[in-house]
């Protein structure tokens, strides 16, 4: 899979050490994504499991990212339970992006958020 790939040269390398452990974490979301669709049959048992998975910390705000990470999830569950068609591996890249983009617009937004204490 591309997504992996590319992924594993982040964790590698990637513009700064935040990058890179995103990147080591979202590997490691991956390969248990893998793991639940070859122990869970049922698709909606996955796709619950799958949202639980720390796509933020205690997955307090991942209701926010469904919209893109949502169909994300859909298309995993195709190419791990193998029933993937011959655009998904590129269909799987582009979900990520806009996942990354909203994700990483979430995080900024609430940093961006946060009152810096009163010096003085």
């Amino acid at each position: 899979m591309q997504l992996i790939e590319r992924l594993t040269k982040q964790a590698e390398g990637a513009d700064g050490v935040f990058r890179q452990q995103l990147a080591r974490e979202d590997l490691e979301r991956l390969g248990r994504l893998e793991a639940l669709a070859g122990t869970t049959g049922d698709h909606e048992a996955f796709t619950k499991a799958a949202l639980l998975l720390g796509w933020t910390p205690g997955d307090l705000r991942t209701s926010e990212l469904l919209p893109a990470l949502g169909p994300l999830v859909e298309a995993l569950h195709r190419w791990y339970r193998g029933k993937a068609g011959p655009d998904d591996d590129a269909v799987i890249l582009r979900l990520w992006a806009a996942f990354d983009d909203l994700r990483i617009a979430r995080l900024v937004g609430c940093l961006s958020r946060v009152p810096w204490p009163a010096r003085g």
